[in-house]
């Protein structure tokens, strides 16, 4: 599954190079490695593009606090009690929190991000079809990239052959980032005639298709992060599977085993895109395994608490009612959400995102893995700028 060509190695390697090298300080800044970043994904990306008005009915409240009470003190539309893994993304580079697309008077220089809160890979007309359209936002994988197509608009890029010049200015200096997509794709069909694998199937077509355009255009530095291990996410424990489907860990475990043979396929794709794309540096992000790693030592990484709902109904095994969710009438929040991994029921926590990401960005849990060096304000949550 991790093997590639020993060419395609010492290319990455000299490349990686420059990418996420020097360990970086508050006081005083280093030259980063990218003068930009676009960012896609779904809502444990987002940074704004979601809201309560427009995002999945299910957690209709992240425009209010306790949403973002842990470090920006007030909600910012992402879903979680802080920063999300791209915010730390971002810090680790010393760039700025990279704006939603659709807040059009955010400054994009450092980059913007289109990642859209119950974004799925597959278009929407596939649920419309199978009268799947309770509580699915319209907007796809797909629909963010006509979002980046209009954002660079202007630049005359169509793609890296027929106007080279005009795409070297597009991806001078930037770095593609695609966040985990497609979980909700798996969750919006569960209890339907539709399948995990065609779901598996149809996904990964649309993912494949997405960054071959962005690879086409003339990207040279991607990250494409998998599907993490979302059996052990309380949706899943209370709404998604059976009690007695659990694996060792206590997560469901046919919901981990979906999204690891999600991640298989992906995998993949990824090996055939760097052979038919020599030139670019393709890294996958290993989710799935950097959850597992948390979740089975939750003491190692400040835990105490792995499955309960940081914020959401009090009661139950998982403090988590999906009529009920965090920010609603009845509920309330955690006293000390480090300590907890989940936020509302399927997203997490400020501090599992920290974790995470630290162990994504020291090269545990990328491949090919890379040399990078986080900033204390990863390793030591000391970060306090603010957006």
């Amino acid at each position: 599954m991790y093997s590639f060509h020993l060419s395609q190695f010492t290319l990455i390697t000299i490349c990686i190079s420059i990418f996420l090298l020097s360990p970086l300080s508050l006081a005083s800044p280093k030259p980063h490695p990218f003068k930009k970043v676009y960012v896609f994904g779904d809502s444990y990306t987002d940074t704004g593009s979601g809201n309560s008005s427009t995002g999945p009915s299910i957690f209709r409240h992240v425009s209010s606090l306790p949403y973002g009470e842990t470090f920006f003190r007030r909600p910012t539309n992402r879903y979680s009690d802080g920063r999300v893994f791209i915010d730390f993304v971002a810090e680790s580079l010393n760039l700025p929190y990279f704006p939603p697309y659709l807040n059009k008077s955010s400054d994009t220089t450092h980059g913007v991000n289109f990642a859209v809160s119950g974004c799925t890979a597959i278009p929407y007309p596939f649920f419309v079809k199978n009268n799947l359209t309770s509580n699915i936002i319209p907007q796809s994988l797909p629909t963010q990239l006509t979002w980046f197509k209009d954002f660079i608009k202007g630049s005359g890029c169509n793609d890296a052959v027929s106007t080279p010049a005009e795409c070297k200015a597009v991806f001078d200096g930037a770095l593609v980032w695609v966040g985990e997509i497609s979980a909700n794709d798996y969750n919006y069909v569960y209890g339907s005639h539709v399948t995990s694998k065609t779901v598996q199937k149809l996904a990964i077509k649309y993912q494949t298709r997405f960054m071959k355009e962005i690879l086409k255009m003339g990207a040279k530095y991607v990250v494409v992060q998998g599907l993490p291990a979302t059996g052990c996410f309380p949706l899943s424990l209370v709404a998604l599977a059976p009690p007695t489907d659990r694996d060792e860990m206590g997560c469901v475990a046919t919901k981990n085993k979906e999204s690891y043979d999600h991640n298989v396929v992906l995998q993949a794709k990824l090996r055939s895109l760097r052979k038919e794309f020599p030139a670019t540096v393709i890294v996958y992000g290993d989710d799935w395994h950097a959850y597992r790693e948390v979740y089975g030592n939750p003491a190692k990484y400040g835990f105490t608490e792995r499955f309960k709902a940081c914020c959401g109904v009090k009661d139950g095994a998982y403090d988590f009612n999906p009529m009920c969710t965090c920010g609603a009438p009845g509920t309330s929040s955690c006293k000390n959400p480090a300590r907890y991994m989940n936020w509302d029921g399927l997203h997490v926590t400020e501090g599992l995102n920290r974790a995470t990401s630290r162990l994504f960005l020291g090269g545990a849990f990328a491949q090919p893995p890379f040399p990078v060096r986080v900033s204390g304000c990863i390793e030591e949550a000391k970060c306090d700028k603010v957006e």
